[in-house]
């Protein structure tokens, strides 16, 4: 399960990466620290942010979505979306605490009602 409240971008704005062309910039939620009433171990929570599944669009690239072609219902997603992603991908980078991916476009598997439900398996 993932823990919402730990993303915090607006700080860090000014000093994020703008991305470029068809890419998208998201910030990877941390995992909860507790399962029920079971304090993970340190160990756990890091393996399990490496492969996270789960970010919040902070921002896209001019060209994402553009393609009518590829795209043509539109976006999937749109900056201030949660949204779900394939373990392991993306460009992986952190400014201060926080952990950011930098997708693709076609990456996005689909946006996230209500994130904090979300676990990878």
């Amino acid at each position: 399960m993932y823990d919402t409240e730990s993303v915090s971008v607006d700080k860090l704005l000014p000093n994020l990466p703008q991305p470029s062309g068809y890419r998208i910039l998201v910030a990877v939620a941390k995992m909860a620290e507790k399962k029920g009433s079971i304090l993970l171990p340190h160990q756990l929570l890091t393996l399990e942010s490496t492969a996270s599944i789960v970010g919040y669009v902070v921002s896209t690239g001019l060209d994402a979505y553009g393609d009518p072609a590829k795209f043509p219902s539109g976006p999937y997603c749109t900056a201030g979306d949660w949204v779900l992603f394939h373990s392991y991908s993306g460009t992986r980078f952190k400014v201060g605490e926080q952990e950011f991916r930098v997708l693709s476009d076609d990456q996005v598997e689909g946006v996230v009602p209500e994130p904090t439900l979300v676990e990878r398996v």
